[in-house]
């Protein structure tokens, strides 16, 4: 008999396996602790469960979510679901055979059939073909917006005009004023549009976080929209990037309001995981190492893909060569302080006594 735990990635078999970390001088988890992509412990049985063939974990999961409108943590499920299934697709075969109108085996089937042809020259010919796919989870519950994510996301791919985009955009926010998903959804296709620009993209996103509830993933999309900045191609072809007309006031800005957010979520949980590795990486790029090492103890052991998987084939090794290069910025600002009679601000200037 196989054993299926051994066929499982090391971070779900590590939620059924825990052991005490081990911790460095700086308190933070060793680098051999760091986990890339973790889920939370109820994605992670429904994805053992998967691993063994069996939909039913996976199909209470997605129910529980529609069951408490919890359209961000749907939203994320769905995605990591799809995801799996791109590999190892029995349990989701044997699902939709025996539930075939089942509106969370819709969602999950409507979100594979655009990963599946994503990246395909034919992208956009081929993401009209799972159309039906999407307007049938649409309809699976009327209440629910991630069809709706799925759906703005098949837009920007398939080239979809403005006016298609907005009746989209409308449906969407009707049913979560404040998805982050769908605004994310919504941010990239005004990038990617022809009458896109960097601060079109800040304009939206700021006057999104000011509409949003203090606790709300919207509150990140501004640092987003910074990451976009600061990792945009310079017409001139130049190394680096801030965007036009996009101000280092309006960045830091953004940064503030993420790192309030991230305030807001115990430390090192896998839940807001996503939006403190690249909040992480706007401050490491504003050279703001004070704030850029607080994320690190916020982050603990949760290491992403994204943003890493931008800049590497290693998404781990690349979180991990960035915190041992916040570590030492930090323990050589330490050293200069130190040696020093002048105290100096984060961006490296001398503290004047106005500053406090």
């Amino acid at each position: 008999m196989v054993d299926t735990m051994a066929l499982l990635p090391p971070f779900i078999r590590g939620s059924r396996m825990p052991r005490k970390p081990s911790r460095h001088a700086s308190g933070l988890p060793a680098d051999d602790e760091v986990l890339l992509d973790a889920p939370d412990d109820r994605l992670g049985l429904a994805l053992v469960a998967a691993a063994r063939g069996e939909y039913g974990p996976v199909s209470a999961l997605l129910t529980a979510t529609r069951a408490s409108a919890d359209w961000e943590n749907r939203d994320r499920y769905a995605r990591r679901l799809a995801t799996f299934a791109r590999s190892r697709d029995e349990w989701y075969e044997a699902w939709r055979t025996a539930a075939p109108h089942d509106p969370d085996a819709l969602l999950v089937g409507a979100q594979l059939a655009v990963d599946r042809v994503w990246r395909s020259p034919a992208r956009a010919e081929m993401l009209r073909e799972v159309s039906p796919l999407i307007t049938a989870a649409g309809h699976g519950d009327l209440r629910d917006p991630v069809p709706w994510r799925i759906a703005l996301d098949h837009a920007r791919g398939s080239n979809a005009g403005h006016k298609y985009f907005e009746e989209l955009w409308e449906a969407a926010v009707r049913r979560a004023p404040h998805h982050y998903g769908c605004h994310v959804a919504a941010m990239r296709y005004l990038a990617s549009s022809s009458q896109g620009s960097l601060p079109a993209c800040f304009d939206f996103a700021e006057l999104a976080a000011h509409d949003a509830p203090a606790d709300s993933l919207v509150q990140a999309l501004p640092a987003r929209a910074a990451f976009a900045c600061l990792t945009a191609a310079p017409a001139d072809g130049s190394a680096g990037s801030r965007g036009p007309e996009v101000t280092r006031e309006r960045l830091d800005a953004a940064a503030d309001r993420a790192i309030a957010l991230s305030a807001r979520f115990p430390a090192a949980d896998p839940w807001p995981a996503e939006v403190r590795n690249k909040l992480m990486y706007v401050l490491v790029r504003l050279e703001r190492w004070t704030d850029a090492a607080e994320q690190l103890h916020q982050i603990g052991p949760y290491a992403t893909s994204f943003p890493w998987g931008r800049f590497s084939d290693d998404p781990l090794a690349g979180f991990l060569e960035i915190r041992h290069e916040i570590r030492d910025r930090i323990r050589d600002e330490t050293r200069r302080r130190t040696a020093s009679p002048h105290p100096r601000s984060e961006h490296g200037e001398r503290a004047r006594s106005g500053d406090h």
